[in-house]
């Protein structure tokens, strides 16, 4: 029986233009990072660290762990000096590119009926980013991290999408069994792909990323007003 319902942030409850976020993430970085790096460089480094920490597979380092060792060998400046500018990035500029987004009603009432329902839900968001971005991005969504009962972020994990060890990671860390939750995404692989380990899944086509004839990995599928009426008619589960 589902009892929990783990969602994807970006596309998902939160909708917006991911390379219009992308475009912007890296303007506003650049402006932080001034004094040490051109914005060629922050490009540069971010997303080569961001490439080296998707493909370890370390069980002893978390994402966090990965993309620093990767980024620090590669810059002439020191954790000590850089990582508070990060997290103050995080923690507050970062909400500067939140136009970028905007608030769903449908997201917004799914999320609040399931929770009286009883379901558990997860933020099942890619952990490239520290929780505070996630707390923000899921604020922007119009929802409160306390809804969540685990929200992936580069801290914490040791894997991302599409590496099945990310959602086994998160079953392990829920104490579920993948029978008893539901995947709700927009990315064709990276979400969807959960169901190969026995998770079922609901795709989001409302900013479908990926080509939906290549994959039968999706059990359900509808836009955010399909998503809505789903979410009412599960049964509810409240002892």
């Amino acid at each position: 029986m589902i009892n929990t319902i783990m969602f994807d942030l970006d596309g998902t409850l939160l909708p917006m233009d991911t390379e219009l976020f992308t475009k912007k993430y890296f303007k506003e970085l650049s402006i932080k990072l001034k004094d040490y790096f051109t914005p060629e460089e922050v490009f540069k480094h971010m997303w080569s660290s961001t490439k080296y920490m998707m493909k370890n597979m370390e069980l002893d380092k978390t994402n966090r762990d990965s993309f620093f060792e990767d980024f620090y060998k590669n810059v002439d400046h020191k954790a000590e000096v850089l990582n508070p500018i990060f997290d103050e990035f995080y923690e507050r500029d970062f909400n500067k590119i939140k136009d970028v987004s905007e608030k769903n009603d449908n997201m917004i009432k799914s999320v609040n009926i399931l929770k009286e329902k009883g379901y558990d839900l997860v933020v099942a968001t890619n952990p490239l980013f520290p929780i505070s971005a996630v707390l923000n991005r899921i604020d922007w969504a119009g929802l409160n991290g306390e809804d969540f009962i685990f929200i992936t972020n580069f801290e914490d994990m040791h894997f991302c999408k599409p590496n099945l060890d990310f959602y086994r990671e998160i079953l392990h860390n829920i104490d579920k069994n993948p029978e008893n939750c539901l995947m709700v995404g927009n990315d064709v692989k990276e979400d969807m792909i959960v169901n190969e380990i026995g998770v079922s899944t609901y795709l989001i086509d409302d900013y479908i990323i990926g080509d939906i004839q290549e994959d039968k990995n999706i059990d359900y599928k509808g836009n955010y007003k399909d998503f809505y009426r789903f979410a009412k008619e599960l049964p509810s589960i409240k002892d």
